[in-house]
């Protein structure tokens, strides 16, 4: 079967019902999206496929052969960090991390619809994605950041 992760096109061998996330963590190493409850309800596990957070622990490989994934470790470019990624260092968004690489992709979905959204709205699209350690406020100021952070690349980029 062909993936195409993080914008790499990826052959491997397996059963088409099985869990995305164990394809990404176990076959291609890319460890970022957490295994946490394997039922869809904590959001550690997702994962943008063709630009839309899934829960990848829910999502057979089979699937998404020839979708556009992407997961955590292909936000960055090179060494520049996604604008979502830097802003939850700046704004402290995080205490164990575990929570973080879902929250992130869940987040960057949310920024790729709407560069502003209020607080209400950023509230409820990370609604499903659990931080143990409560860092929520924190969470939704590094949305807020990261949205103005991205609004201002693309007005830099329309002027060039």
């Amino acid at each position: 079967m062909d993936l195409v992760v993080n914008g790499a096109s990826r052959r491997i061998e397996t059963d088409p019902e099985r869990p995305l996330l164990w394809v990404l963590r176990n076959d291609l190493d890319l460890t970022g999206a957490k295994f946490g409850c394997g039922e869809g309800q904590c959001g550690a596990c997702t994962v943008l496929i063709d630009g839309v957070a899934h829960r990848s622990c829910l999502t057979p490989v089979g699937s998404v052969a020839g979708k556009e994934i992407t997961t955590v470790e292909g936000l960055a470019d090179g060494e520049r960090l996604h604008p979502v990624q830097q802003s939850f260092i700046d704004c402290d968004a995080m205490q164990c991390g575990y929570c973080t690489p879902g929250m992130i992709m869940q987040s960057v979905a949310l920024l790729r619809k709407d560069a502003a959204p209020s607080e209400s709205e950023i509230k409820q699209q990370l609604e499903g994605n659990i931080c143990r350690c409560g860092t929520y406020n924190r969470i939704v100021a590094a949305v807020q950041k990261a949205g103005q952070a991205m609004a201002s690349q693309a007005k830099e980029r329309s002027h060039a």
